[in-house]
């Protein structure tokens, strides 16, 4: 049988209460006594019984933690910068997969509620918000990731998409391109409208009007990517410039590239949203944009956390992270001409 708080009292040599208060962090222990305490504890491999605990003061120091995929860099970066703070903080995390589904999404919230999660962070599945009403009625802290609900307020992080692209953008025509394709996600998701938003505004600013030929949308998934990317650079009179609006798409694109190098000759450059692992490793996006994902994680679980300590605080909060820009040089492989009034071809 395990030690009791009791033989952790004894060994201390304090009462049970005074080992509680330590285990709660109860700032009126003197030092001395903590660390008699703590080394007792130590000794004695004593365990806290978390669910007694729990009841007693109506807390489980235990977040829920939803992802539309679980098999997604992006997200589990995200996941790392949220799981970090929390443990920090003394909070643990428990992580559920929505597969971008949300009646799922409604069932993982259900199984975490049942859980006595203290709070939540969620990356929505999509742009409902209906399943979300009894979160509100429960009064339980949440905060929204990447993407917002409809319906529904809460606390989130964002990053400035229409501004990462737009620049993104901006940055293409100073050097000198001046025909640009689009490859986006569903637009009812907060961040690819957002997206679609700074390509068209940068557009709108030089008095372009965008090539409706050229916007393909997709789901966000590397097969999308392949597919709208292989129709682009198969159009008749393609753009100099396809912006892949994320990660997974970008690799689609690229990989439709490096098994059709050879028949395609002269192609589209890439400029994407996102810079990851192997973003730079596929070798064909001229710029990127960059997220600082493990601080979208750390936000958010600061987020929570100070709205579970305090419940007064402005509502709803709205963190919106700023983006960077990476340029990575000169297209590859046979890349279309840079400008339209006779500028020489890039790329080699």
């Amino acid at each position: 049988m395990g030690a009791t708080i009791r033989d952790v009292a004894r060994l201390a040599g304090v009462s049970t209460a005074t080992v509680s208060r330590v285990i709660n962090d109860d700032p009126r222990i003197s030092g001395e006594t903590r660390q008699r305490v703590l080394t007792s504890v130590a000794r004695l491999n004593y365990k806290v019984n978390t669910i007694a605990r729990s009841l007693k003061i109506n807390r489980t120091y235990t977040v829920g933690f939803i992802t539309p995929e679980i098999a997604n860099d992006f997200f589990m970066t995200v996941a790392q910068g949220v799981e970090n703070e929390l443990r920090s903080r003394g909070y643990d995390m428990i992580i559920c997969n929505s597969n971008e589904d949300p009646a799922q999404e409604r069932e993982r919230i259900d199984l975490l509620l049942e859980k006595c999660v203290d709070g939540l962070i969620i990356i929505p599945s999509s742009s409902e918000g209906a399943h979300f009403s009894a979160l509100s009625r429960l009064n339980l802290p949440v905060v929204l990731v990447d993407r917002l609900v409809n319906g529904f307020e809460a606390d989130a992080v964002l990053v400035d998409n229409a501004g990462g692209c737009y620049h993104a953008i901006q940055h293409l025509w100073m050097e000198g391109y001046r025909r640009f394709g689009f490859i986006g996600g569903n637009l009812e998701l907060t961040s690819a409208r957002e997206r679609y938003d700074g390509f068209l505004a940068a557009l709108a600013e030089h008095g372009v009007e965008p090539d409706r030929e050229h916007m393909l949308f997709g789901d966000f998934h590397e097969g999308s990517g392949y597919e709208l990317f292989g129709r682009l650079a198969a159009h008749p009179d393609p753009p100099e410039v396809v912006f892949v609006s994320n990660y997974y798409m970008h690799i689609g694109a690229a990989h439709y590239l490096v098994t059709h190098r050879e028949e395609l000759g002269r192609h589209p450059l890439i400029a994407s949203f996102d810079d990851m692992t192997l973003s730079s490793i596929a070798g064909y996006a001229i710029v990127s944009v960059s997220q600082p994902i493990r601080e979208i994680g750390a936000r958010a679980a600061d987020l929570l956390v100070s709205r579970m300590g305090e419940a007064d605080l402005p509502f709803p909060r709205l963190v919106r992270l700023p983006t960077r820009l990476i340029v990575h040089g000169t297209g590859r492989a046979g890349a279309t001409a840079r400008g339209s009034a006779g500028a020489p071809p890039g790329g080699g």
